[in-house]
């Protein structure tokens, strides 16, 4: 376990992580405890392994977006353009998952 996530990272990782946090907070204009309580709540229960993890086949956002939208048009599209299909999602009719409950462990860090 690392300061602010619930999973055992490398170095390499947790600064993939953190970008990870900081591709959410920009995004979508949630704080950082926000951020990195819905990655814990995610993604906390996986074995990650040294970087680069099978994860990194993907950009940070990739993930990001995966934690903070609840459906299955989310996992694993950016609303870059990238791909023809991408671009035609509208990602702010996407239900947002419920936030984690703030007596949960995955709230690592408290709010700004």
């Amino acid at each position: 376990m690392t300061a602010e996530f619930l999973m055992k990272l490398d170095e390499g990782m947790l600064e993939y992580f953190r970008e990870m946090a900081g591709e959410m907070t920009e995004r979508f204009g949630i704080f950082r405890a926000e951020a990195v309580a819905r990655i814990n709540e995610r993604y906390g229960s996986l074995e990650i392994s040294p970087y680069p993890d099978l994860m990194c086949h993907e950009l940070p956002e990739f993930w990001a977006y995966g934690a903070y939208y609840h459906h299955a048009e989310a996992e694993g599209r950016l609303p870059m353009g990238d791909a023809d299909d991408d671009a035609d999602i509208d990602f702010t009719k996407l239900p947002i998952r419920p936030l984690p409950p703030k007596d949960s462990p995955v709230w690592t860090l408290k709010d700004e």
